[in-house]
């Protein structure tokens, strides 16, 4: 059922300036789409622990007093009245929503399980991935709240770019859906990402291609697996407009390449527990530069066009190896104490693999500086050995592509 949602003014003092040692000045994972124009506001880096016996990864963000603050990893945003710790993690929509209702709505961004003090929340922010700058229906879209099994459903505040905006809201589980018009889904324009991995341990050259909507749960679903395959994403632009869920997209080049299963790839939602869906493309001659394409397969409309160049492949010279992966650390470590970043998300990746124990994470946080903890996490990799050198340089090689691209080349 659809309850209006009571509006409040637009007000909110932020007093971040007294407590900035909380804050990340960069960017927050949105805002890919060239028309849609995102709000800038203070982003906090959150603290993350891993539950190892549920599988699952929490994030708690502490916000230093009255304002809008946003996570620097989710995109989730809060504004506040005071100071107050926030704990938050992604849920599955496919575990929460009904076949019956799946057939109604359609999940919009990542669904949130959010734990908080209640009353001190005035606003909550909600990722979504549909682009604004289209002719758009807001009125389709609404909150969804899961409690006890049941959803209800609310209507946001306002629908701006990137977020819909709950004001007064209550929490458990909260995401944001759209309600389909008709049977299809292809009248929605959603902000899309074009991710790139190449395989280090695949013979020759072999990439693995997604498209996948811009939502980062499913992004770092599959950065995850893809990790675990022992691959290097190779950073590339989304596409150029917004893509239609229920489209299909060709993927071309205008190189010899083999491209299987198949060239085409269907565009739609998958939950983060799922296997996304990839093309595989094999290049058994790595030529300076190879162009990659894709085409909507209704009006053969290009959607996107990147060149691979040589410099973006690990080529079997190159550091890719347990041994060089050990003197790449080493010959740069000064370089990397000091530009080293997400250091929680780099940790926990860590920890799942089993390369630190939760003493040792806690002795790197619990260093002053981010340099000293940078400096005390690449010596405890060093002591643990080439395995363990190997595996921080593949994270990093996942997570900071262009710290690495930058420190090879000067290599």
């Amino acid at each position: 059922m659809e309850v209006p949602h009571k509006s409040l003014t637009d007000e909110a003092s932020v007093s971040a300036e007294k407590s900035c040692h909380w804050l990340n000045l960069g960017s927050a994972p949105q805002g890919n789409c060239r028309r849609c124009m995102g709000e800038d506001l203070p982003v906090v880096m959150p603290e993350i622990t891993h539950d190892f016996l549920k599988y699952r990864t929490m994030y708690r963000a502490h916000l230093p007093g009255a304002g809008v603050f946003q996570c620097s990893i989710t995109g989730l945003s809060f504004e506040v009245k005071s100071p107050v710790t926030i704990t938050y993690r992604y849920a599955t929509w496919t575990r929460h929503l009904s076949k019956a209702d799946q057939e109604i709505w359609v999940p919009a961004g990542p669904l949130f399980h959010i734990n908080v003090q209640p009353g001190v929340v005035q606003a909550v922010r909600l990722p979504h991935f549909i682009c604004l700058a289209e002719d758009v229906n807001t009125s389709l879209c609404s909150i969804a709240h899961f409690k006890s099994g049941k959803m209800t459903l609310e209507r946001p505040t306002r629908v701006i770019a990137f977020s819909a905006v709950l004001e007064n809201p209550s929490f458990s589980l909260l995401g944001v859906l759209w309600r389909r018009i008709r049977s299809t889904l292809s009248s929605f324009p959603m902000h899309s990402l074009v991710l790139i991995f190449q395989q280090l341990s695949a013979a020759n050259t072999t990439l693995h291609l997604y498209l996948i909507p811009d939502d980062n749960s499913v992004k770092q679903a599959v950065e995850k697996q893809e990790m675990n395959w022992h691959s290097k994403l190779i950073p590339k632009p989304p596409p150029f407009n917004p893509l239609f869920f229920g489209c299909i997209y060709r993927v071309t080049s205008t190189n010899p390449v083999v491209i299987t299963p198949e060239a085409q790839l269907p565009f739609y939602y998958k939950s983060p527990k799922e296997q996304q869906l990839f093309v595989e493309i094999y290049i058994r001659n790595m030529a300076e530069e190879i162009e990659l394409c894709m085409t909507d397969t209704r009006n053969d409309t290009v959607i996107w066009r990147a060149s691979v160049r040589s410099g973006d492949i690990n080529l079997p010279d190159r550091v890719s190896k347990t041994l060089s992966a050990a003197a790449f650390m080493r010959k740069h470590k000064t370089e990397l104490c000091s530009r080293m970043r997400q250091l929680s998300t780099i940790l926990l990746y860590l920890r799942n693999a089993n390369v630190i124990n939760s003493d040792e994470e806690e002795e790197v946080q619990g260093q002053d500086t981010s340099q000293r903890k940078n400096r005390i996490l690449l010596e405890l990799a060093e002591k643990k050995g080439l395995k363990a050198q190997e595996q921080l340089y593949r994270i990093l090689q996942i997570k900071d592509p262009y710290l690495i691209a930058d420190l090879e080349k000067s290599s």
